[in-house]
């Protein structure tokens, strides 16, 4: 039986939270679980931690400050940041990062506040959870800084160009791929580079609920992506790779469990 993991599910969005239920037997169904879920603030991060206490092995998490939110930061940020890491359900800090395409953030608050939460994975000893939106130089510099002493290291929703992922690669990061790869607007770019991302090295995601994929067909009722939609991802990017889809999905697969330190899921079979 082919398995998935979704590495990436904003499962506490609006467009998400009411339907939790739905969504993670929905994904089972599809042999999609279990689902990590983001945590892009603290207050969000708290709240993901209880509601994967719910929901155990078919939930887990990051705890993080997305880079739209570094302006939060404040002296006592580390140390809650640091109690809800500790927590059991969390496998990764994140999400972090910068984003030089809203700037939601002053640029020099992301940049701090993205070192310091590598800072505090390389004292934990634990995986980080990245995003990099137009901003790869400053990007690529601070993780060069901290990569040594990272356990792991994953730029997830990759939307760059052919140097960046070859310096993304040469930084030994994992690469999360989401549906913006089927997308025959903006997607031409990843497709042509997917095949380039070596099989130990690759992960796939939705980024639930955005980015629902557009090739898709019949297309969805609903512009909501969702985890069930994985296994149509991985299909999509095994034909750009010209590899079969049950070879990539079991490396996927083995990548994330491997990377977020995941015991052999027993709970899918019981939602079938």
């Amino acid at each position: 039986m082919t398995q998935y993991i979704d590495i990436a599910v904003n499962l506490l969005s609006d467009r998400l939270k009411h339907d939790i239920d739905t969504i993670i037997n929905d994904a089972a169904k599809h042999h999609v679980s279990p689902l990590i879920v983001i945590g892009s603030d603290l207050d969000e991060s708290a709240e993901a931690i209880t509601t994967c206490q719910q929901y155990p092995q078919q939930l887990y998490c990051t705890t993080g400050i997305h880079p739209h939110h570094a302006s939060s930061w404040n002296e006592h940020s580390k140390t809650r940041l640091t109690q809800l890491a500790r927590q059991d359900t969390v496998v990764a800090i994140g999400e972090c990062g910068l984003d030089y395409n809203r700037d939601f953030s002053p640029r020099p608050a992301q940049r701090k506040v993205f070192a310091a939460q590598l800072e505090l994975a390389c004292e934990l000893n634990m995986p980080v959870l990245m995003h990099c939106r137009e901003a790869h130089a400053d990007f690529i510099a601070i993780v060069n800084e901290y990569r040594a002493l990272l356990p792991n290291a994953l730029l997830h929703c990759f939307t760059g160009s052919k140097d960046e992922l070859i310096e993304c690669l040469a930084a030994d990061l994992h690469i999360g791929i989401t549906g913006w790869v089927c997308d025959e607007r903006r997607g031409q770019e990843l497709a042509r580079l997917v095949p380039l991302i070596p099989d130990h090295r690759i992960m796939v995601e939705t980024d639930s609920p955005y980015l629902l994929p557009r090739s898709m067909r019949p297309k969805p009722k609903s512009s909501k992506n969702l985890p069930q939609y994985l296994p149509y991802i991985v299909e999509y990017m095994a034909n750009l790779r010209q590899q079969s889809p049950t070879s990539l999905a079991q490396a996927c697969y083995k990548n994330s469990r491997d990377f977020f330190q995941l015991p052999a899921n027993k709970h899918l079979s019981s939602h079938l």
